[in-house]
């Protein structure tokens, strides 16, 4: 993870020495030559340490995801919300529909916990007879991307990374009144579509033409001041081929909760525990049912 952030900020390097202008007024790209360098080594390089620990700190933490995305006339509109408190942090996130107010599951992971607890909204009452299951948390140790709440903002960083790559995507870097840096680049739809930052059914995706995926999608990065995450925008309308593909993914740092943001550990009574891989697997095979069942 630290070195895929590390990369999104060598994008800002790179961004900065494309952005080709002799001014440097608000709003305008950022000059090259010497005030280029002098830039990219206060406002990038002395927090790149700070931005490639980022997600894997302990430090209060609370983000959201807003994300949507239409292929023809199908959608996925979703919101997802992550809270981590505490040190060593329980960590919270919640997954909305924002068509359904039914539709929803609320994971928590408490501090130094071997468990993770998952709240079942309406639409997935039938699952089990408590309002909470619980199953063996096996993330302990591994990359913070592997949590949940992570999950897709970690494949938005990686399908940056691979687009900073592509020489014939363009990108520009611009500074804000406020004193925050703007950088923008074009990531290619396939390259959206392969980090699965919205999981599409294998029979969806064959929909989609091979034309299209070459279009891009503008993605906005916005640093504060001090140089850190603000804000993660993508947005496109693509057609073609006798298909449209629509996409909006907004990805915002907000400020840092408290612990009333997080419920409770339920009581034993509220809690149907799932223990073998058979009762897991089960488990989210009926859950992916009742999502499919919505597509």
């Amino acid at each position: 993870m630290k070195q895929g952030l590390r990369k999104v900020v060598a994008l800002g390097a790179v961004l900065l020495l494309a952005a080709g202008c002799t001014t440097g007024r608000v709003g305008e790209p950022i000059p090259n030559g010497d005030d280029v360098a002098k830039y990219v080594g206060t406002k990038f390089s002395a927090n790149l340490d700070r931005l490639a620990d980022d997600l894997g700190e302990n430090e209060p933490r609370k983000s959201r995801l807003q994300s949507f995305m239409r292929v023809g006339e199908l959608k996925s509109d979703m919101t997802v919300t992550a809270i981590q408190v505490g040190s060593p942090p329980t960590r919270f996130y919640k997954n909305h529909s924002n068509r359904d107010s039914a539709d929803y599951r609320d994971y928590l992971l408490p501090a130094g916990s071997d468990v993770e607890y998952t709240l079942l909204g309406p639409d997935y009452a039938s699952l089990a007879p408590t309002p909470w299951v619980s199953m063996p948390y096996r993330g302990r140790g591994l990359d913070i991307c592997f949590w949940g709440g992570y999950l897709t903002v970690c494949k938005i960083f990686h399908a940056v990374n691979r687009s900073m790559e592509n020489n014939q995507v363009d990108k520009t870097a611009k500074s804000l009144a406020d004193g925050s840096t703007e950088l923008t680049i074009g990531m290619p739809l396939r390259i959206f579509l392969e980090e699965r930052i919205v999981v599409l059914p294998d029979w969806l995706l064959e929909e989609i033409p091979d034309s299209l995926l070459g279009e891009t999608i503008e993605t906005r990065i916005l640093l504060d001041p001090e140089g850190e995450l603000k804000e993660i925008g993508m947005e496109a309308l693509l057609s073609g081929g006798g298909s449209e593909v629509e996409i909006k993914q907004l990805y915002e740092v907000l400020e840092p909760p408290t612990e009333h943001d997080v419920p409770r550990v339920p009581d034993p009574d509220e809690v149907t525990a799932l223990t073998t891989d058979k009762e897991i697997d089960d488990f989210y095979d009926a859950m992916a049912a009742i999502t499919s069942s919505r597509e």
